[in-house]
């Protein structure tokens, strides 16, 4: 669904660009479209996702059958953290994201993709946004940590570092791992969200995967078009919000002096390395874009 769609169109967002749902103007296509990614997924997620992902899928009961309506899943949510879901037309500006998380808002696109793009999506769609994301939002540590992460936002967007948080919000909401007894397991929505990264990232001997650090993390440089060569571990949800509740300002002062930045497939000797790749996806991936 485009951004001229009729649907979208028909309303005009507010200033902080939200709009209204409008649940009853879903297609059957579009339910069954979230069906059948809800259904692979769960699948596919068994014993990959963290046990806390489950449970936020539970509470929220988003396998009820087909595109989950906001006046009934925010609620129960806010009932648990705080939090609620808005509605937005596309991609929004920085400064009302961070706004939007500052003040417990996740904005999630109201569209969902076609059957044909089942595998693939370049802007993040209604299950990208609400199964992926959302379930984690019923933890009440990683519920303070996206509070925390867009009042950080607010403070890095007029100190000019927003390329280095972004980089944060990458490897650990979007595509971050845990270390639990049982094994590592994915808490990040693009990868939850995706049946191929989802056993890519934990199986794959392709991606390095480092235990998580701050400064190193802000110093990384990632992709958006394909699987990740890079992981961040983190070992407790604890750890990531102690870690991200700190004054960013000296870090900030240190990536102003010092603009080192490590590329995807980078290792160091300040790494604590838990798997070391052997990257052989990116060259078969670099081989098949020179042909």
């Amino acid at each position: 669904m485009a951004i001229s769609d009729p649907v979208i169109d028909a309303q005009t967002p507010a200033a902080d660009f939200t709009i209204r749902q409008m649940w009853d103007r879903y297609t059957d296509e579009e339910h069954k479209v979230w069906d059948t990614l809800y259904a692979r997924q769960i699948d596919i997620l068994k014993d990959r996702a963290v046990e806390e992902f489950h449970t936020g899928l539970g509470l929220l009961d988003l396998g009820s059958g087909g595109i989950p309506d906001l006046d009934v899943i925010n609620p129960k949510l806010k009932d648990l953290t705080g939090w609620e879901v808005v509605m937005v037309p596309h991609l929004v500006p920085d400064d009302v994201f961070f706004d939007h998380l500052a003040n417990r808002r996740f904005p999630s696109g109201r569209f969902i993709r076609k059957p044909d793009q089942l595998d693939y999506l370049e802007e993040p769609d209604i299950f990208h946004d609400i199964f992926g994301h959302v379930p984690m939002l019923t933890l009440p540590t990683f519920a303070d940590y996206m509070q925390a992460y867009g009042q950080g936002g607010q403070r890095a967007d007029s100190l000019g570092r927003l390329k280095e948080l972004a980089r944060l919000y990458w490897y650990t909401v979007e595509f971050g791992l845990i270390r639990k007894p049982e094994g590592l397991r994915i808490y990040g929505a693009g990868i939850v969200s995706s049946a191929g990264e989802t056993p890519f990232s934990l199986e794959s001997d392709s991606p390095n995967r480092i235990a998580f650090d701050l400064e190193r993390v802000m110093r990384t440089d990632y992709r958006i078009d394909d699987f990740q060569q890079l992981y961040f571990v983190i070992d407790s949800f604890e750890q990531l919000l102690s870690a991200t509740q700190q004054d960013f300002g000296p870090l900030y002062e240190r990536l102003a002096a010092d603009a080192t930045t490590f590329g995807l497939t980078d290792l160091t000797d300040a790494d604590t390395v838990i798997a070391h790749g052997t990257q052989e996806y990116a060259r078969m991936r670099a081989a098949d874009a020179a042909e």
